[in-house]
């Protein structure tokens, strides 16, 4: 377990900081310098694509119009 009060840092490496910028409630905001060829991602959208792309991968026929369902992409209106 590691604590840090706001303004203060966490070093990792010698070129990736991370600042602990404010604390309120239940959450934190944090800043983070990296390098830009360092990928930085939250674990639930990383976990949600993973789940997402396993799900893809056992669908069917139909597994373009359920994958837009998931992520709320409006099919094109019909033609008429």
């Amino acid at each position: 377990m590691l604590t840090r009060k706001p303004g203060e840092r966490v070093l990792i490496g010698d070129d990736i900081v991370i600042t602990v910028l404010e604390s309120r409630g239940d959450g934190i905001r944090i800043g983070i310098d990296a390098p830009r060829g360092v990928r930085i991602n939250r674990d639930e959208i990383v976990r949600a694509v993973t789940e997402a792309n396993q799900a893809a991968s056992q669908l069917g026929a139909d597994a373009e119009d359920l994958i837009k369902a998931t992520l709320g992409i409006s099919p094109p209106p019909a033609e008429s």
